[in-house]
């Protein structure tokens, strides 16, 4: 089993539902990958402040589930909270604001190291409650509807900072604080997915495929 993930850690290294279609969202005013923001880094404008942990699981080198949560405190979309869940080629979004999780999902989440090489067809959308709980000491813990996410045992915290994030052909600015942690877990409807995350980096410098994120503000 590799010990390096292909995931954004190596690149940081550091109440019912409703079911809505991707077309009834296209009115979300969803950027062009052709959109080009300013090169100049300075003069990129803060589209999203929140909070982003995620957790990959694998099986051998093979992805078996992935889930992103979002916090956020304020978008160019609005704010609220997302889970976006890649499992069995299928992704989904619970979220308690429709529009801006499929937002979240479109112009990032599908973007993400993470998502390469896996079949990553439109979201189905699902009208959620989302509770987070999300902190660099506790770590990570997300339910909406049928599904949970737990991120614990957090085993460091950096910060991190770039100007050539490339989601999609549009580069944009990233910085947050990261926590790789030790341990972590998805279920959907109370069972567990398979697969686990993946360890690497020193004892001085660890990563992980599970992370928690705090602080984290995006440019464009």
């Amino acid at each position: 089993m590799t010990t390096q993930p292909l995931s954004r850690r190596r690149v940081l290294r550091a109440g019912a539902a409703t079911a809505l279609s991707a077309t009834a969202l296209t009115a979300t005013a969803l950027p062009s990958i052709a959109d080009a923001g300013p090169t100049d880094p300075a003069l990129r404008k803060v589209v999203l402040v929140g909070a982003n942990p995620g957790v990959q699981l694998f099986h051998g080198d093979v992805v078996t589930a992935y889930a992103s949560v979002w916090t956020v405190d304020w978008s160019t979309h609005g704010s609220g909270a997302a889970i976006v869940l890649w499992h069995d080629g299928e992704v989904r979004v619970l979220t308690d604001h429709p529009s801006l999780g499929y937002w979240l999902e479109r112009t990032f989440t599908r973007f993400f190291p993470e998502a390469t090489g896996l079949l990553w067809p439109e979201p189905r959308v699902e009208r959620r409650a989302v509770h987070v709980t999300n902190d660099l000491a506790q770590g990570t813990r997300a339910r909406a509807g049928d599904v949970s996410v737990r991120i614990a045992n957090v085993l460091d915290r950096r910060a991190f900072a770039t100007d050539e994030f490339d989601l999609g052909g549009r580069v944009h600015s990233l910085s947050l604080v990261t926590g790789p942690s030790a341990s972590a877990a998805i279920e959907v409807r109370g069972r567990r997915l398979p697969g686990e995350i993946i360890r690497g980096g020193t004892p001085q410098r660890p990563s992980s495929s599970a992370f928690v994120a705090v602080a984290e503000v995006w440019r464009f």
